[in-house]
Parts: structure tokens; C-alpha cells; sequence
């Protein structure tokens, strides 16, 4: 008796008339897919845990050690850790899985450029993190660790340390994500380039609200996280002038 092998799910083309339990079959498979992804790419991470937690705890000062607490928590760390980095080595194949599933609503020259911006997208992220990692973290670090240790016998907690880095440079990642958030806003029709270069001074306030929210301890820290925003902006809005009339030339945007 054949036994049927699983096959990947097929990208369905434009305008494609399929049914709903097809539909759902082709979600379930990605889905199935994606967490085989998760799971490679944890499984690879794993054995590799101590380079990776070695690598966050890098930006600590010298004079900085970390502790664990109860039996379970140094196995359950690492982990965590591991889990992180996994998600980052699956991230492309993630990212396929969804671009995949809602290719076949954008018609074939729309599907180029959202392919060209997941590029862009891919590119910011890991620019965030490079930025958060060498520029911020140290500083604010530094900082942290060390306010008031005349008062108290600063101890790091393993997991809270690894939680707050993660953390941290998830949130420089997605604030990098400006130029494509802006983007899809004025290919939605929400914004338009007038409208950013009319209230660059609002946008300005705005940004540097969202670099003091960050892991932000001096000025010299806030200077150095609101002046990537603000290039990003800038680039953004010649982004949007390029892009607004390329869409209103072929008809996208009215």
C-alpha cells in the first residue's frame, strides 16, 4: 500500500477561484510548515546557546556577573534563548509562508513590489538590531548597572537580563520599520508625502517621544537613537514622493 507523501503547499495565482476547505487546508499546511521551520531552527540554536548567551551578556560592563535562581532556571534560560534565535534563523522561511498565502490577492506587478519591500523590511530589521546591539545597549547598560551601586549589592538576574536585551532590540527592530509602515500608509491612501513634509515638526516631537521610551539613560543616548529616526523619516518621505507617483501613474492610488 503507497503511503501519500506531504507535499508544500502551492502559492495559488492571481485571482485563483479555490474553496473555503481549500483555503483552510492550504493555512493549516503553512502553518504545519512554519513550525517545522521553528523547530529547525531551534534545534540548530540550541547547541550554540552558550555563544549566543555570551554574545548578550557582551555589552554588560567587565565588573558584571549573572546569577540564577532555583534549579530549573539556568536549563529553562538557555531555552529561551535558544527560542529567540530560532525565530530569527526561521524568519525567512516564516515570512514566505505568510507572503505566500496572501500573494494571490495582490495582482502580479503589486506582488513585485511587496516582495521588494520585504527585502527593504529584512534589511531595516537587521539594522535595528545592529544599531540597538552596538550603539545603545552598551551605554544604557553601563548606566543601569551601575546607578547607585553605593546603596546596593547589584546583582544581575540571568533571565531578566536576557529577557530585557531580547526585548530591547525587538523594539529597535521594529522601530526601524519606520520607511515600510509609512509607506503602507500612503499606499492605503492614508498619508501622502504633502502631508509628512506639512507636519515634519509634529513627526519630529513624535520620534524623539519614542526615543526616550526606549532604553534611553542620558542625552548623549537620546542623541544617538533620535537621529536614526529622524534620517529614516527623512528617507521616508522621498520614499513616499518617489512611490506616490509611480501608484497614481499606473492608477493604484487615486
Amino acid at each position: 500500500m503507497a503511503i501519500a507523501r506531504p507535499r508544500l503547499p502551492r502559492r495559488l495565482g492571481h485571482g485563483e477561484s479555490v474553496t473555503l476547505v481549500q483555503h483552510l487546508d492550504e493555512l493549516r499546511t503553512r502553518l504545519i510548515v512554519s513550525l517545522l521551520a521553528l523547530a529547525v531552527g531551534v534545534g540548530v540554536a540550541f547547541p550554540f546557546h552558550e555563544r549566543i548567551v555570551e554574545a548578550l551578556v557582551d555589552p554588560l560592563p567587565d565588573d558584571r556577573q549573572l546569577i540564577t535562581f532555583g534549579v530549573t532556571e539556568p536549563f529553562f534560560t538557555s531555552f529561551k534563548v535558544s527560542l529567540a534565535a530560532g525565530f530569527l534563523l526561521a524568519f525567512p522561511v516564516l515570512l514566505w509562508q505568510i507572503w505566500s498565502f496572501l500573494a494571490p490577492a495582490f495582482a502580479e506587478h503589486a506582488q513585485r513590489v511587496v516582495a521588494v519591500f520585504v527585502a527593504i523590511s529584512t534589511v531595516l530589521l537587521a539594522g535595528g538590531i545592529a544599531f540597538g546591539y552596538w550603539i545603545v545597549l552598551p551605554r544604557a547598560l553601563d548606566f543601569l548597572t551601575n546607578y547607585d551601586s553605593e546603596l546596593y549589592d547589584i546583582q544581575i538576574r540571568a533571565s531578566y537580563y536576557l529577557s530585557f536585551v531580547t526585548f530591547g532590540l525587538l523594539a529597535f527592530a521594529l522601530v526601524f520599520q519606520l520607511p515600510i509602515f509609512i509607506l503602507a500608509l500612503v499606499r492605503l491612501g492614508v498619508l501622502s508625502s504633502g502631508t509628512l513634509r506639512s507636519n515634519r515638526k509634529m513627526a519630529i516631537v513624535l520620534i524623539v517621544v519614542v526615543a526616550a521610551l526606549m532604553p534611553t539613560v542620558d542625552p548623549i543616548s537620546l542623541v544617538f537613537e533620535t537621529i536614526p529616526l529622524l534620517i529614516l523619516f527623512e528617507i521616508s518621505i522621498w520614499a513616499s514622493a518617489f512611490f506616490e507617483r509611480r501608484w497614481r501613474a499606473s492608477g493604484v492610488i487615486p
